[in-house]
């Protein structure tokens, strides 16, 4: 079952997530008649984490009980305020070019997995991660290129540094959903004496933008999932579909990323990474965000994010 975070009575909780709906996680171990320790972590509850083994206990007790007892203490989506899955990662690390589809469209040519490797960046956390629902804020100091990135994100469970390809999704705490809002024309002081490495901070710095990282609605438990690239995505804006793909087209699967990252930087439980996005984004067709424009990120199994334009 797919957790949350939430805000409700200016209080935050967890809950098990339900496209409409949310379960108060508390309320479900009354009803369950289930001790389950209470964390405002979201993590604690997923694999990796301290409480896991209460959540497998309390989600075998609630196939059990009635549907319409469940649904007496659950709460509407439209009564709550969705939070971002992990409230304050130590580390936001994305991937750019991972599909071989997008960086053809943006005129690159993609290299075989065995000749390249995962270019990886950052984004800081606490001005970018953007709860589902809050809106996407176009820079006024850049507001004409402004472009969407369906994502898939892991959740790193257990600490992990140096682990190999094959062992590297059983440190994955669960699976969710970002939108790497990005500027596609960052250009700033244009009186500027042009420098060799002017053009890769452009880039960079176009991914920075407050509110450029929506994120959630949920985690999938990584336990929950057998395989991560096996799940349909979607992204629409305005509801015309703008990408449609499959994580079975990364160039490096979630577990190869796992591993080159922690190769060299050492993977905290909570910390996130974004495996890249598919073709489709709005650059390749001359399209851009605008203000009053409508976007939802689906990825199978997980939901949807959805967040408007301002």
């Amino acid at each position: 079952m797919r957790l949350c975070r939430y805000l409700f009575n200016d209080r935050s909780y967890v809950g098990f997530y339900n496209d409409e709906s949310v379960l108060p996680l508390l309320a479900a171990a009354v009803i369950a008649e289930v001790k389950v320790p209470e964390s405002n972590l979201l993590t604690d509850y997923l694999p990796g984490g301290p409480h896991r083994n209460a959540i497998v206990g309390l989600q075998h007790k609630l196939a059990d009980i009635d549907a319409a007892k469940i649904e007496g203490v659950s709460l509407s989506v439209s009564d709550i305020q969705l939070q971002v899955p992990v409230e304050a990662p130590g580390k936001l690390l994305l991937l750019a070019g991972n599909y071989s589809k997008h960086i053809e469209e943006g005129g690159g040519k993609a290299e075989e997995r065995a000749r390249t490797f995962p270019y990886v960046f950052m984004k800081p956390p606490a001005t970018t991660l953007t709860n589902p629902g809050d809106s996407v804020k176009i820079p006024a100091v850049s507001p004409d290129q402004i472009d969407w990135e369906l994502e898939l994100a892991i959740v790193i469970g257990r600490e992990c540094k140096g682990v190999s390809e094959a062992d590297a999704l059983n440190y994955v705490a669960g699976y969710t959903v970002i939108n790497d809002i990005s500027d596609r024309a960052f250009h700033p002081n244009p009186e500027r004496n042009d420098r060799p490495k002017d053009g890769f901070f452009d880039w960079l710095h176009g991914k920075w933008h407050d509110t450029f990282c929506p994120m959630g609605p949920a985690i999938l438990p990584a336990d929950e999932l057998a395989d991560p690239q096996t799940l349909k995505m979607k992204l629409t804006v305005n509801d015309t579909v703008e990408q449609d793909a499959s994580t079975a087209e990364m160039v490096f699967p979630v577990a190869a990323i796992i591993e080159f990252i922690s190769s060299f930087v050492t993977l905290s439980p909570g910390d996130v990474i974004s495996t890249g996005t598919p073709d489709g984004v709005g650059k390749a067709k001359g399209k851009f965000l605008k203000a009053g424009d409508q976007m939802e990120a689906w990825i199978e199994g997980i939901g949807s994010l959805r967040n408007p334009v301002v």
